[in-house]
């Protein structure tokens, strides 16, 4: 959507940049001086009667995702006097905004982001879901705005790259919102609205949801499994409607393996699920897949795959991911989303789990630090002293404080100049110090609105919708990650082990002693890649030029953790595929024809 006068061709040209998020409709309509595009991928209601932009009185919206309860909400509509003419969510949800406003969004259960014309108040009311698992851009200077869930559509000659993303991109591994990589385009955080008022050329974001302060519950361990468990089972029957083919993608981990129970115990027919297997039997987790598969006796596909394919999908990485974006696991995401397209278009995942209950290493590390803490930081500061330059426990023992420590598992400053502010923490971001006194739930609630918003919700969008996929994380239903809060910390992780209450609900459909193996991640050997099949690529890349156009970077610095990765002293991986992707997406960047 946007009010800036683009002819009709060029809004058929931008939408044609993201036509793999929608391949089964191109719709465009111009209202006054408003102009509205969508490409659609048809999950719900495959009549041409749901394409949008879609209209409604004096409403018109364009909308990308779900909404899980909308049968529920139909229900309230059609008691107030409203009728439908298509089964879509699209419908109810103009047409639940005509009756409610802005609190139609408390109504919603759905992963969503949306604008909707009111051509009468000659205004546009926008809104992300409240965990940001869509994906929602917008340009705005001067009263002019453009609206999309892509960042590529939106670029032209005069874009102009953020300094300031650059350096936050170095620090986390991607641009978290409301940055972006490009000046005068922001990202709408999760969980809030946006109001563009058209007389007066003004705009107003405000918020709707958000994570409110911990009132952990008086409840049984019992107690409290029986209502995550029916939460659970509610949570993945209503993101089993849809008008096309349905699995789920299942790997060795216990999210994925509970989601997967669960649809397949409640689903009419036998379910199909996916798993990515390597070669490498340390990077894989496919045998233990196929074992959940023959236990829940669903119809299993396993793609082994060699490091070459997954090299290939490069191109296509620095395609669809249209900001710097370093989470290497988007690679193997996107090798399992263009394999599952052949079989399925919706699949359920186990994505979330790991932040609500706990599920990461990280979360044990936590505990650690916190009793390092009883030690008086003037102690802490003198060891720190002590220790040689390259001890891993130096920059630890010189933390103030725990949320320092919070903060260096998601934030890294080791590429930059250490002047540099990281006030956009402090802006956006701290929330989480004030909501829970305990250290663990900090940490939890860090990962949920810094990591899981910016970096697993972006790699699942832009991997699935790459191949015209939709994801559907029952783990991300806002009612379950509200509840998990509120759960004793014990209940989560206790002596050690992580996502304690969720396994246990497993056990109910799979054999402990099944799942209770180690986890090896969707991760891949990028370090070594690095130094072998990638060297050259990235000593092109990753040249002096580039380092020096990098206004914020310790060039120095960077030198260094290079030479010290490829003379195997270190693995710096993780730094150097940042800097590998970034030099990719600004050399695309300047030739931004080829977006």
């Amino acid at each position: 959507m946007t009010n800036i006068p683009f002819s009709r061709d060029e809004i058929e040209n931008k939408l044609n940049h993201v036509r793999y998020r929608g391949p089964d409709n191109l719709g465009i309509l111009k209202k006054e001086n408003i102009t509205l595009g969508h490409v659609r991928l048809a999950i719900v209601d495959l009549d041409e009667r749901s394409n949008q932009p879609y209209s409604y009185e004096h409403y018109c919206i364009t909308f990308n995702g779900e909404i899980y309860n909308f049968l529920e909400i139909k229900k309230e509509l059609e008691a107030l006097g409203y009728t439908f003419t298509t089964t879509s969510d699209t419908e109810v949800l103009i047409k639940g905004y005509a009756a409610w406003g802005e609190k139609v969004l408390s109504r919603l259960n759905g992963m969503f982001a949306f604008a909707i014309l009111d051509s009468k108040k000659n205004e546009v009311f926008c809104a992300r879901d409240r965990l940001g698992v869509k994906p929602f851009y917008y340009y705005w200077k001067d009263g002019n705005f453009e609206i999309c869930s892509q960042l590529q559509p939106m670029l032209n000659d005069s874009s102009e790259l953020s300094q300031e993303a650059i350096s936050i991109y170095l620090d986390c591994g991607y641009v978290p919102s409301p940055f972006s990589i490009i000046k005068d385009i922001y990202k709408l955080q999760a969980g809030k609205f946006l109001v563009v008022d058209l007389e007066s050329k003004t705009k107003s974001i405000k918020e709707y949801w958000n994570l409110q302060k911990v009132e952990t519950l008086d409840i049984s361990y019992e107690d409290a499994k029986a209502e995550l468990h029916n939460l659970l089972i509610d949570a993945v029957k209503i993101r089993m409607l849809a008008d096309v083919p349905l699995g789920t993608f299942l790997s060795g981990g216990i999210d994925s393996a509970l989601v997967t129970a669960i649809v397949a115990k409640y689903s009419d027919n036998k379910i199909n699920t996916f798993t990515i297997g390597f070669e490498d039997p340390e990077y894989d987790e496919s045998k233990i897949a196929e074992q959940f598969a023959e236990i829940l006796g669903t119809n299993h596909t396993t793609t082994t795959c060699a490091p070459q394919q997954i090299l290939e999908l490069l191109p296509k990485l620095f395609e669809v991911y249209d900001e710097p974006f370093a989470d290497d696991s988007a690679l193997p995401s996107l090798l399992l989303n263009k394999v599952t397209k052949n079989y399925v278009t919706v699949a359920l995942s186990g994505d979330g789990g790991d932040e609500s209950f706990l599920g990461y290493n990280h979360f044990d590390t936590v505990l650690k630090y916190k009793r390092l803490e009883r030690i008086p930081y003037v102690l802490r500061k003198g060891l720190s002293m002590m220790l040689p330059k390259n001890n891993k426990y130096k920059s630890i023992f010189d933390l103030k404080s725990h949320y320092d420590f919070i903060e260096r598992i998601f934030i890294s400053d080791q590429l930059l100049n250490k002047n540099k502010s990281k006030s956009w923490i402090d802006k956006y971001y701290s929330d989480y110090r004030s909501l829970s006194n305990n250290a663990l739930q900090q940490a939890a609630d860090l990962n949920i609105k810094l990591w899981l918003d910016n970096d697993s919700n972006v790699k699942v969008d832009r991997a699935s919708m790459a191949y015209s996929m939709e994801i559907r994380s029952p783990f991300l239903d806002y009612r379950i990650v509200e509840y998990a809060r509120k759960l004793p910390t014990e209940y989560k992780l206790k002596d050690g082990r992580r996502k304690r209450i969720t396994k246990d609900i497993l056990k109910e459909y799979i054999d402990e002693s099944v799942f209770e193996q180690p986890k090896r991640g969707f991760s891949i050997p990028v370090g070594d890649w690095l130094r072998n099949e990638l060297k050259q690529e990235f000593q092109e890349v990753v040249n002096d030029d580039f380092l020096r156009s990098i206004d914020n970077l310790d060039v120095k610095a960077c030198k260094r953790i290079i030479r010290q990765h490829f003379n195997n002293t270190a693995d710096n991986s993780a730094f150097l595929w940042r800097l590998f992707v970034l030099g990719h997406w600004m050399r695309k960047f300047k030739h931004r024809k080829v977006f």
